[in-house]
């Protein structure tokens, strides 16, 4: 079947998508100590005509990392390349990229976490003495020639600091740690977004979009993006508490900003488990879904949200699930003695 031409609406439609993005710092809702320790190393580096020094941001998805990336660029007044840690598979495609970068570039790497160990080496000489170690030949008659690269800044983001190797860590003169927004951050990101759509929406309405977003920037646009859809099919020309309701509750997305996958782990946990404590092998098993996907996807925000908590014996639901539900814990003592 020939793929459908892209229209001239679907391309705004793709630009606008794009354009949500924060562009400068006043646009940059949230992150208030990130950005002022930020905008200091920037001040200072421009005042002495240097470079940036390497910036490493860390944090959940969904903050805003590659955003910031672009504003410290646009700030610097240079060009950024934009790459990942699995992409870049050989020290080669890291080198093709350095070579071409000119002074001042910001390379940005997100995910830099999963470089590969061979490329990750390949860093420590570019990001230290800006300088490329290239092997020539092989065997005995091998040789080493170092390639002077011009000075640039590594941006590297990761959700995962942890799994940084610590010669890599210790060659970022800059490190900070992403937060996640307050409801009031959010909303006015909600609102600027709507502005730049050209959809009328109210703050009490932005709020409520916000306290259903998980304390995650990507996650209110994504919604909003939703929301925005649902008052046009049904011709609602503002945006309001009652259409972000309607909206919501048929994305089955609830006050908390729990989706139906999240209740269905905590169900699952509180009708077939108990509530717990039950191991993540069973978990994943009970509710269909491949550990990684309960690890990385469900379990943070549920414990972040205070309905689950992890236990040595396995993970357990909060007295707070239950009420989510209108249900009590089972007394397993009682039961136990009515087997005896």
């Amino acid at each position: 079947m020939a793929k459908k031409p892209q229209t001239q609406k679907d391309t705004e439609e793709e630009k606008l998508y794009q354009s949500l993005r924060a562009g400068t710092w006043g646009e940059f809702k949230g992150q208030e100590k990130l950005k002022k320790s930020l905008q200091i190393s920037l001040d200072a580096a421009r005042k002495r005509g240097d470079v940036l020094e390497h910036v490493m941001l860390y944090g959940p998805p969904g903050l805003g990392k590659t955003t910031l990336a672009h504003i410290i660029a646009k700030e610097m007044n240079v060009n950024i390349n934009t790459t990942s840690g699995p992409a870049l598979e050989r020290a080669g495609d890291l080198a093709s990229i350095l070579t071409n970068l000119e002074q001042g570039d910001i390379l940005f790497i997100d995910e830099i976490h999963r470089l590969n160990k061979v490329v990750e080496e390949t860093l420590y000489p570019a990001m230290e003495d800006f300088a490329l170690d290239i092997v020539l030949g092989k065997g005995p008659g091998a040789r080493t020639v170092r390639l002077e690269l011009k000075p640039f800044t590594l941006v590297g983001a990761t959700t995962q600091a942890g799994k940084i190797s610590s010669p890599l860590r210790d060659r970022f003169g800059v490190v900070h740690r992403m937060e996640f927004y307050k409801d009031g951050e959010l909303a006015e990101i909600v609102i600027q977004a709507a502005e730049k759509m050209s959809v009328d929406i109210n703050k009490k309405a932005a709020l409520d979009l916000a306290s259903r977003s998980r304390k995650t920037a990507r996650i209110a646009l994504k919604l909003l993006k939703r929301v925005r859809d649902f008052a046009e099919v049904y011709s609602h020309s503002v945006i309001d508490e009652v259409v972000i309701k309607k909206a919501l509750d048929m994305l089955e997305v609830d006050e908390y900003g729990l989706d139906a996958n999240d209740r269905m782990v905590l169900e699952v946990m509180i009708d077939k488990h108990d509530g717990g404590p039950v191991g993540l092998s069973t978990l994943s098993a009970s509710v269909a879904e491949d550990i990684a996907t309960i690890e990385d996807v469900y379990e943070p925000f549920l414990m972040r949200a205070g309905f689950l908590k992890r236990t040595p014996q396995g993970r357990v639901v909060t007295q707070k699930a239950y009420e989510l539900f209108g249900k009590s814990p089972k007394n397993k003592k009682s039961d136990q003695e009515s087997l005896l």
